[in-house]
């Protein structure tokens, strides 16, 4: 799974180039702060982060991840244990998703939505924010085994699954 972290990381990287450094510093923080179970600063992070960030494809994606990840940690706060799927991924936005699976392969929609939306912002904030590098580097240990998760649905082991490309892309 680390290298298909890796290569999820790499076909990212050209799509968040103009995030300001402060910005990406929220985006790390929404992340970090949900790893910690801080959910009211996950509310509040994620919604400084959506307004900081401008509308593009990718961003539109990313922003996607920012509201999925507040509507469940707003849930969480409530004490509503179940993932939320009021926000979904379009499917404009999956080429920016790492895990794209056919809707028989996921069991549980809630979990899978947060899942993806965790694994976008944590690539992201990698990509953007350099100053919290060490700091996310202590959760990749997390994103793997949430990603192993999904080993078996993706087929990884036999051969890697068949990605969406990224618009304009091959």
């Amino acid at each position: 799974m680390d290298q298909f972290l890796s290569e999820y990381v790499n076909r990212l990287k050209p799509q968040f180039t103009g995030i300001p450094a402060a910005t990406a510093h929220e985006i790390a923080s929404a992340f970090l702060a949900f790893r910690f179970g801080l959910y009211p600063n996950v509310v509040q992070e994620c919604t400084h982060a959506i307004s900081l960030i401008p509308d593009s494809g990718s961003n539109t994606a990313l922003k996607k991840a920012l509201a999925i990840v507040r509507a469940n940690a707003q849930n969480l706060i409530n004490a509503q244990f179940t993932a939320d799927l009021s926000i979904t991924f379009s499917e404009n936005e999956l080429p920016y998703v790492p895990l794209n699976l056919p809707k028989d392969k996921i069991e549980d929609p809630g979990t899978f939505e947060l899942d993806n939306a965790l694994v976008l912002i944590y690539a992201a904030a990698g990509i953007t924010s350099p100053d919290d590098e060490e700091a996310l580097t202590e959760h990749h240990k997390f994103i793997i085994r949430l990603l192993s998760g999904y080993k078996k649905a993706l087929g990884i082991g036999q051969s890697y699954p068949s990605k969406i490309p990224l618009p304009g892309k091959n």
